[in-house]
């Protein structure tokens, strides 16, 4: 693990520590933004230096964008898109009930998509046709957006928030709105972020979930490249 991440992880756990922490509310939403503008583009939150999506972005090809290296494993495409549904998801209808950014405009055509849900129950073959037409450069849009409503709801929060639990009628609205299908392997979500209150819907949507995808992705863009270089 290089220095970068394993400060990220070293400052993640300081965030769990002093998150609920009354005396500490103040620190801990600052530590949360900064972590949380690492795990997107700098262009999000205007952060100077490189973040971890940017390297990711750098010198990505289309190819590694949309390719399934093999049957174990994801996209990249499905990655960035299931990452930020799932911030999208949590932050505005779990944590703000307000309405997701992805019903606030034409996202979903702009990134020529029609699905919203997180993409958990995808098959191989759904997942490859969700990459295959996703628009990679509104993708990015969609995930700044996402990022900055997510940074303006967390810079409302009180410290009375950080412990509220999440009320089972905005958990319905997840399902109502399609943004989780009832599927096995989508529905489970419901149970796990029933279970959450806010500090752990900002420690692990928000920023811990965002490093382990982007680590994959980063994986993923790697074995394109050796595959790309075999032709």
């Amino acid at each position: 693990m290089d220095s970068k991440r394993a400060l990220w992880n070293s400052q993640q756990n300081l965030l769990k520590s002093i998150l609920t922490k009354q005396d500490k509310f103040d620190e801990a939403i600052e530590l949360c933004l900064q972590q949380h503008a690492l795990v997107h583009a700098s262009e999000m939150s205007k952060i100077e230096g490189m973040t971890f999506e940017d390297e990711l972005w750098d010198g990505l090809e289309d190819f590694a964008f949309r390719t399934m290296p093999t049957a174990k494993d994801e996209t990249i495409a499905w990655s960035l898109w299931h990452l930020t549904r799932i911030e999208d998801i949590t932050m505005n209808i779990l944590v703000a009930d307000e309405e997701q950014v992805i019903n606030s405009g034409d996202w979903l055509e702009r990134m020529k998509v029609t699905v919203c849900d997180t993409g958990n129950s995808m098959s191989d073959e759904e997942i490859i046709e969700l990459s295959n037409r996703l628009d990679m450069n509104e993708l990015r849009n969609y995930r700044i957006a996402v990022g900055r409503k997510t940074r303006e709801i967390i810079q409302r929060l009180k410290p009375s928030d950080v412990k509220r639990k999440m009320e089972p009628v905005r958990l319905q609205r997840i399902l109502d709105e399609g943004a989780v299908l009832e599927a096995e392997e989508s529905r489970w979500l419901i149970d796990f972020w029933g279970r959450k209150n806010v500090a752990g819907i900002l420690l692990m949507p928000v920023t811990r979930h965002h490093i382990v995808h982007l680590n994959e992705a980063m994986r993923l863009k790697g074995k394109c490249r050796k595959l790309m270089d075999k032709k």
